[in-house]
């Protein structure tokens, strides 16, 4: 494939920036769980890229679905449906429970959040939305407006109604009653400021079954279903976004089949495209008819596109084919594992948290205070990036020296104990290098 033609001035420089620094090198190629940059550096990335390449990089199998796609259709006016679209309509209808049959495709997490929250809005006839401290949701006015990690300053009003409850961090917990174990006490004093500040208007709470960006923040057994009986007390909806958890990263192919819980309109995006624009909002069949009935409109110039869905139906099957549900709890185990034996060994390594291949690691300036260390955690995951190893910290907000690591479920032992080995090392330089400069 020909190189794009590139000038010398600074790569970056007609490019706006969104909210994270560049890599300081191109990325030419991607396979499996490894890149390369332009030098041809070989870089191990435990992000599936952002979080989205599940099956590895340009999958032999996602490859030939495109291809398949170049042969049919790649794009269609919205008004048309095409035979990728339908079936995979279909395969999710046959793997959801019943209650939740009717799916609308899109390109991103946001679009499909956005489409959720209208949909909620219009079925209930209210507009109050309630979102979770910690939370990100894409940033459409809507989702973002229920986005409480980061991009909410500067921008003016959020959407009215927007109102949040506070996450379940039993590490850092939210109203200073628990300490290494969630009791829910957190879950009711949250209801209580919902309803002390809400005008009668509750449509639905949205949430991560375990929130990401957040900090991989894993809830206790139980909590969703006390969330689910909150919501019915009060007549709200209860909307799942699985962007990061579905299709296998938690070992199931729906994170809420782990807690036992269904909700009431589910969003899928970054692990159904594997690498490609693809989102989708999941609704019952009532909901579908009740909404179609007062006028629901959500048109995109990708809405139903062939390309993404021919794609998302070669996730889904290599995903079973593969076993890739139980591989992802073993390899999962096994990266916990490492990552406890550097908990034991560098006292930085406040937490290890997580749930199959979404594991959190935080790093803290002591761990009787838990004081995030953001600084420290810039630092090493530079530093892994400079020994072959693309980490992701989360560098906004109160979790702002949280891991979030999340290879493929493809990766193997080796490339696991590679990781671990460049995670070890670049704690290692990188406190060596704070000791000196204090002792000088």
């Amino acid at each position: 494939m020909p190189t794009p033609h590139l000038t010398n001035e600074p790569w970056d420089e007609h490019l706006i920036r969104y909210g994270m620094p560049f890599v300081p090198h191109l990325i030419t190629k991607a396979r499996g769980t490894l890149i390369w940059n332009q030098d041809g550096k070989e870089i191990l990335d435990f992000t599936s890229g952002q979080m989205c390449a599940t099956l590895g990089h340009s999958h032999p199998r996602i490859v030939e679905a495109i291809r398949q796609a170049c042969d049919g259709a790649l794009h269609l006016f919205s008004g048309m449906l095409s035979p990728p679209v339908v079936a995979l309509s279909q395969r999710l209808a046959q793997m959801l429970p019943p209650n939740l049959s009717k799916s609308l495709f899109l390109s991103t997490g946001g679009e499909a959040n956005e489409a959720a929250i209208k949909a909620a809005k219009l079925s209930t006839g209210k507009f109050e939305v309630v979102g979770y401290t910690g939370s990100w949701h894409g940033m459409t006015s809507g989702a973002q407006s229920v986005n409480y990690v980061a991009g909410r300053k500067g921008y003016g009003p959020m959407m009215p109604g927007s109102l949040a409850l506070p996450a379940p961090n039993a590490y850092h917990c939210p109203v200073r009653h628990c300490r290494n174990a969630c009791d829910g006490t957190c879950l009711e004093v949250g209801f209580d400021m919902v309803d002390a500040q809400s005008t009668g208007e509750l449509a639905a709470v949205i949430a991560e079954p375990i929130e990401s960006s957040g900090g991989v923040i894993v809830p206790p057994d139980g909590y969703w279903q006390k969330v689910k009986e909150h919501c019915e007390k009060r007549g709200m909806l209860l909307i799942f976004d699985e962007a990061q958890t579905a299709f296998g990263r938690l070992g199931r192919d729906f994170a809420f089949q782990h807690f036992g819980v269904e909700p009431d309109i589910l969003t899928l995006s970054k692990t159904l495209g594997g690498g490609l624009p693809l989102s989708a909002t999941v609704i019952s069949e009532a909901m579908e008819a009740d909404c179609h009935a007062k006028g629901f409109v959500h048109v995109t110039s990708h809405v139903s596109d062939p390309l993404p869905a021919q794609v998302a139906l070669a996730v889904l099957d290599v995903l079973a084919e593969e076993d890739l549900n139980a591989r992802a709890l073993e390899m999962g185990e096994y990266l916990a594992a490492g990552l406890r034996h550097l908990q034991d060994k560098h006292e930085i390594v406040g937490d290890i948290r997580g749930f199959g291949l979404l594991q959190g690691v935080e790093l803290v300036k002591d761990r009787e205070t838990r004081a995030p260390d953001a600084a420290t955690g810039r630092a090493i995951t530079n530093r892994c990036m400079e020994l072959g190893l693309s980490m992701n910290i989360v560098s906004v907000g109160a979790m702002a020296a949280v891991w979030r690591i999340a290879p493929p479920l493809t990766v193997s032992r080796d490339e696991i104990d590679r990781g671990i080995a460049i995670l070890d090392q670049a704690i290692s330089e990188v406190l060596a290098d704070a000791t000196r400069a204090a002792a000088e």
